[in-house]
């Protein structure tokens, strides 16, 4: 019984080792590119852009930088949408404050609630950045995290 004690006991720190290394993934940090040519319609401009973002999927923190010049007006605003590449979609999270100008770059943070940690994981949304001359959209960028 004794030995079988010991045995038991020299066994539990590897697997609490090993669980606990496949419980805490690491944050991941990631470029998102922001063109014309990804909105949906395509619009004609010479603004760019990129979202610097960092995911934590452990705690579910998104946090974000984003940079952005030569629209072709004032942006108006930011925001996270659901959607597919190729196709729009509701807004999910502002990434600007709402009624205040934006202006690059746009800093922030949120939590995920987990079925909005699934959609992202899984690369369906997007960020979209609307200037007063395109209400709709100037720029977008698919977000596509990397694999784990």
């Amino acid at each position: 019984m004794a030995m079988f004690r010991r045995s038991l006991l020299a066994l539990v720190p590897l697997a609490w080792a090993g669980s606990a290394g496949m419980a805490l993934a690491a944050p991941k940090s990631f470029d998102v590119p922001l063109t014309g040519a990804q909105q949906v319609p395509p619009v004609d401009t010479q603004g760019s852009g990129t979202a610097h973002l960092t995911y934590d999927p452990t705690t579910r923190v998104v946090t974000w930088s984003i940079t952005f010049s030569k629209l072709s007006s004032p942006a108006t605003m930011a925001h996270f949408h659901d959607g597919a590449e190729g196709a729009n979609g509701p807004v999910v999270i502002w990434l600007s404050k709402k009624g205040e100008a934006t202006t690059s770059p746009i800093r922030g943070k949120a939590t995920l609630t987990p079925d909005q940690a699934q959609q992202f994981a899984a690369g369906q949304w997007y960020i979209n950045l609307h200037s007063k001359d395109h209400p709709a959209g100037e720029l977008r960028g698919q977000v596509k995290p990397p694999a784990s």
